[in-house]
């Protein structure tokens, strides 16, 4: 009995299941833990809901950038990129049953001695304060309101936390931690624009796992959402996004003993610049 924690999918199916059939996954006894972004700018966004939605309880999902990007999509609240690829799963005859799954899982989990979240966490977080966070997004994503919720989602700002936040503010905050940091500063301010590798990150700014005090340094956490960063392996993190979608691997870390499998993706290359 296995489980095996999966960096940034993005629609990339095949690629998903050669990974899965390398390391003998076995549905019964096996779990996975996804990192998010499971869908988009790859081939096959519904094959892979479908396949995820399928497991059950045997698979684990946080919610990342572009699985909310196709939420609020398939909502009218935005209109697509040039570069998404999701209209074979807008039209799906099973479309809303994969969008219903999709809006259920979670935007943080913890188990096992290890957390995991799509992008990071801010450094006023502890585990447990960071997990009470995220239930109320999820809340509001399960809610008959969701709607309302979804077209006020977006936004840079606040761009730090401060407990007495509330209303969408706090939870615009809680999303953008989770979904989209790569690096802030040590109070916790955030920067949306850095996209490349840790060195290039605008003065005064760390990769929000480099912050000394961080609350959470003493859980490992999973993550992904940094494909200029790669794999990383170190005791406090492990980054999971080693860029299939831009061609290069599929990671999976088996979290028993930390032995890292990868399938190489030379046969996707997706438009635009990572997200």
């Amino acid at each position: 009995m296995s489980t095996y924690a999966i960096g940034d999918i993005q629609g990339c199916y095949d690629e998903l299941r050669r990974l899965l059939d390398s390391v003998e996954f076995d549905p019964v006894a096996d779990s996975l833990w996804l990192v998010g972004d499971l869908v988009n700018r790859g081939p096959q966004s519904a094959e892979v809901l479908r396949f995820l939605r399928g497991l059950g309880d045997r698979a684990i999902s946080v919610l990342g950038n572009h699985d909310l990007h196709l939420l609020v999509v398939a909502a009218g609240v935005r209109k697509p990129h040039r570069s998404d690829t999701l209209d074979q799963l807008l039209a799906a005859p099973d479309r809303e049953e994969l969008l219903d799954w999709l809006r259920q899982q979670r935007l943080m989990h913890a188990d096992n001695g290890y957390a995991m979240v799509h992008a990071g966490l801010l450094p006023q977080w502890s585990i447990a304060q960071a997990l009470a966070l995220a239930r109320e997004v999820e809340t509001a994503l399960r809610s008959p309101d969701h709607g309302e919720f979804l077209a006020q989602m977006y936004g840079n700002t606040p761009a730090q936390w401060h407990d007495d936040l509330a209303g969408l503010d706090r939870l615009r905050v809680i999303v953008n931690a989770m979904t989209r940091l790569r690096v802030c500063t040590p109070q916790g301010v955030m920067e949306f624009s850095h996209k490349t590798r840790p060195e290039g990150a605008p003065a005064g700014y760390l990769p929000w796992f480099d912050i000394s005090h961080r609350e959470s340094r003493d859980t490992p956490v999973l993550f992904g959402h940094w494909a200029a960063l790669g794999l990383t392996l170190r005791q406090d993190v492990v980054g999971l996004d080693s860029g299939c979608v831009w061609g290069r691997s599929l990671t999976a870390i088996r979290l028993e003993d930390r032995r890292v499998f990868q399938c190489g993706c030379e046969g996707v290359r997706a438009s635009g610049d990572p997200q």
